[in-house]
């Protein structure tokens, strides 16, 4: 194996690739989504995005990569969620020149160092728009010979850097953007203007109501499953969501990390990353001062 391979490369079974093409591409997608398109480049030819509902909630969070020879947009999504938004998106085309088709190709996540050009010659590379520590995503389909990890050790990577996974860590039609932390990771334009969702997660943001944010927790046992309650004493205040072993993530009230947690009978310790540290600080502060 050569020395310039990834130290760790894996495919995403769960991922897919939706095509976005036509000339009205850029204009159906802006005034629905998440993110500003008007800032992709070649500098910066992906972001992460999501769909909501008009009341603000998640409905299926993606990245947006430009194709290189600017003929198309890219989104990697959920395989399990992939039909739905295709459908979705399909139903505000109107009379907008807008074709999408779900593309069958191959998404792949490495981290450790960039990949070698061997395995990047025939995909579209870019960084993972969310943390730089996060590493890159190809989509296509390099060799099989060239994985060197398994998902488990990808979903630990993402978990370590505190990053959600949308179908695993959000409630469809529930989770507010920034309960997942869109507004920290870059999903979430406050200057583009209107998007679908867009006037509940503004009056969120600059009204500091907020209260629950994805929180990454660890245990000294296996985590319990999705959806199972966390408690501060009697008290429910939050979620488990997605982990692996013994690190993962909680929906949490703010409030409540200063108290001893628990889920399922299992001690969890709050490790907010260095980026989250400052947003629940904010909240801390924004709750304490208040009548």
């Amino acid at each position: 194996m050569s020395s310039a391979t990834p130290s760790h490369l894996v495919r995403l079974t769960g991922r897919t690739v939706i095509q976005v093409s036509g000339p009205d591409r850029i204009k159906l997608l802006q005034g629905l989504i998440t993110a500003d398109l008007t800032t992709l480049s070649p500098e910066t030819p992906a972001l992460w995005s999501a769909i909501l509902t008009p009341q603000g909630r998640w409905q299926a969070d993606f990245f947006v990569i430009q194709d290189p020879d600017d003929t198309c947009l890219l989104l990697d999504c959920a395989a399990t969620q992939a039909e739905d938004l295709k459908k979705q998106l399909s139903r505000f085309k109107l009379r907008s020149d807008v074709q999408l088709e779900l593309t069958g190709l191959t998404v792949c996540a490495t981290w450790g160092s960039r990949p070698a050009a061997d395995i990047a010659e025939n995909a579209i590379v870019f960084a993972d728009p969310r943390r730089a520590e996060a590493g890159w995503r190809l989509i296509d389909t390099p060799p099989e010979t060239a994985e060197t990890a398994t998902e488990s050790d990808y979903n630990l990577h993402r978990l370590a850097l505190g990053l959600p996974d949308g179908v695993q860590d959000c409630e469809q039609g529930r989770t507010l953007a920034a309960e997942a932390n869109m507004d920290l990771l870059g999903a979430l334009s406050w200057t583009k203007g209107c998007y679908m969702g867009q006037e509940v997660t503004a009056r969120m943001h600059y009204r500091t109501l907020l209260k629950r944010r994805l929180v990454p927790v660890a245990a000294t046992h296996p985590l319990p499953a999705p959806g199972t309650p966390v408690f501060a004493g009697e008290a429910e205040v939050g979620t488990m969501r997605s982990s692996q072993d013994h690190i993962g993530l909680a929906l949490l009230k703010i409030s409540a990390l200063e108290h001893p947690l628990t889920c399922d009978g299992i001690t969890l310790t709050p490790r907010p990353t260095e980026w989250l540290k400052p947003a629940i600080d904010a909240l801390s502060s924004s709750e304490n001062s208040r009548p």
